[in-house]
């Protein structure tokens, strides 16, 4: 079955306040990661840094792993190769997160399916900065 990102979930997502845990956000600016965090804090969600550096980015707190993220995930906003997505997809699932966003790029039609099984929303190869100007937010 190929996944297919529901404009309701995308616009959801991106229009109710949440709490995004960015894996694969570091301090460094030259990483896609890095603008679009600060894309989704202008959308008015809070971010928190996962990354192995565990950084403070923007000024939030860094985590190394989505277990060691206390508190509710709201989305896990996926920026690691398609190869790595299905172990983050897994994580997002057993830290209770209630959607996965897998970045521009980052495909695995197998790990959708588990979250999707698992009761989260999947949005999928596409970015925020991409869809909120389609919604006209932000």
């Amino acid at each position: 079955m190929t996944h297919r990102n529901d404009p309701a979930v995308i616009e959801r997502l991106l229009t109710a306040p949440g709490r995004w845990a960015v894996v694969g956000l570091s301090s460094n600016p030259a990483r896609t990661a890095y603008d679009i965090a600060s894309y989704v804090q202008e959308l008015g969600m809070e971010i928190v840094p996962v990354h192995p550096k565990a950084e403070t980015v923007h000024g939030a707190r860094g985590y190394a792993t989505l277990a060691e993220v206390p508190g509710t995930i709201d989305v896990v906003d996926v920026f690691v190769n398609s190869s790595l997505a299905g172990g983050v997809v897994d994580e997002a699932i057993a830290a209770g997160a209630k959607a996965v966003w897998l970045q521009l790029g980052v495909v695995d039609e197998t790990a959708a399916e588990r979250a999707r099984a698992a009761g989260l929303d999947v949005v999928m190869d596409t970015c925020p900065a991409i869809e909120a100007p389609r919604l006209h937010v932000g």
